[in-house]
């Protein structure tokens, strides 16, 4: 084990092998995996910033794209078109409102998420029928 003791390290009492060469796959391939990922310092900070900042742009760009084909190639059924062409304003529907009466207004309760609506309005019917005559 005194033999060894250069080569290894001791953690947790367990014997560890240096790994930490440097494999040499070739002079262009080194220089690519240097281009491709920067040891430290302003140019990977750089690189994260600009990737981050372009990715943004470049997101808006494409989706804003894709809205673009979808606005030009709508079909859209021509009543439902003609009823959005259709201006409607606050005073419009007031005006339509302003005349109504609400005093014979029934307040009528809907029916549960357990409760079955059909029968919820048949008794409901029913009980209108009833107090009506």
């Amino acid at each position: 084990m005194a033999g060894l003791r250069g080569n290894i390290t001791l953690r947790y009492g367990v014997p560890m092998l240096h790994t930490h060469k440097k494999i040499d796959y070739g002079n262009k391939v080194n220089s690519f995996m240097e281009r491709l990922v920067p040891s430290c310092g302003y140019r990977s900070k750089l690189n994260i910033k600009l990737l981050v900042i372009g990715g943004s742009f470049g997101l808006r760009e494409f989706a804003q794209i894709r809205y673009d084909y979808q606005k030009l190639h709508r079909k859209m059924d021509p009543a439902l078109k003609a009823k959005l062409e259709k201006s409607t304003t606050l005073e419009s529907e007031y005006e339509k409102i302003k005349n109504s009466s609400f005093d014979d207004w029934k307040n009528v309760r809907g029916p549960r998420p357990w409760e079955d609506s059909i029968s919820v309005q048949a008794q409901q019917k029913e009980a209108l029928s009833s107090k009506s005559s």
